[in-house]
């Protein structure tokens, strides 16, 4: 058995033990499957795990960087209480139709605000609303506007804020300083304002998986 066989089998075995079948998830995967939507989801244990972490820190209102499809979405959502709130941002509207139509289905579009368009340009038009800071920050997009996403999720943040950064290994590339992938590039630099940035206190976790080599950022917002 190869070793990416086996991280697949070990996640088939997690899920298969400790996260229970749920027909609307799989539904929503079948949707966004169907849609021609690139298969960047979260597996079932992250979105799990995204869950277990919403739920720790008693968020209430949560923003989230990268909708696609919206499975991250739900599985935040449902661990919100019943006067929760997300704010998911997605570029493509096509994404955001099928997201949308999947919140439906999940019966939680009443604590989700899909605004579609440029991310950053709706993080700026959401400073002027004034909108009030959040508890959880989730940001799975573009990865060369990483630190940009980090410098907009300090300043929606307050202290205790949680903030989450995924897709942050890249298979390893992540230690290439020569590397010229943007994503990689992107990354790097979404590192070294964390290393620099009083304001919160990170770590990095790498994981294997149905998802490959990879891992995500987990800080927190001292003030």
């Amino acid at each position: 058995m190869n070793q990416t066989t086996t991280w697949d089998k070990v996640d088939q075995y997690i899920t298969e033990r400790l996260i229970p079948q749920d027909s609307v998830l799989e539904e929503v995967l079948f949707a966004n499957q169907q849609a021609g939507l690139p298969p960047f989801d979260v597996s079932p244990s992250q979105g799990k795990f995204l869950s277990l972490l919403v739920q720790m820190k008693g968020a209430r209102r949560i923003l989230e960087i990268g909708t696609l499809g919206g499975y991250s979405t739900i599985w935040m959502a449902r661990a919100l209480p019943s006067d929760g709130h997300i704010v998911t941002l997605e570029l493509d509207p096509s994404h955001a139709q099928v997201a949308g139509a999947n919140f439906s289905l999940a019966q939680v579009d009443d604590l989700i605000e899909l605004r579609i368009g440029d991310a950053l340009g709706q993080l700026s038009q959401m400073e002027q609303e004034g909108v009030e800071p959040f508890d959880f920050i989730f940001i799975d997009a573009d990865k060369p506007n990483n630190p940009n996403y980090l410098q907009w999720a300090l300043k929606f943040s307050r202290a205790g804020t949680v903030i989450i950064g995924d897709n942050v290994i890249r298979e390893g590339e992540v230690i290439n300083k020569n590397s010229k992938d943007p994503r990689v590039v992107g990354v790097r630099e979404f590192y070294d304002l964390l290393a620099e940035e009083p304001r919160i206190s990170a770590t990095a976790i790498q994981t294997v998986g149905s998802k490959g080599y990879d891992g995500f950022v987990l800080g927190i917002v001292n003030s």
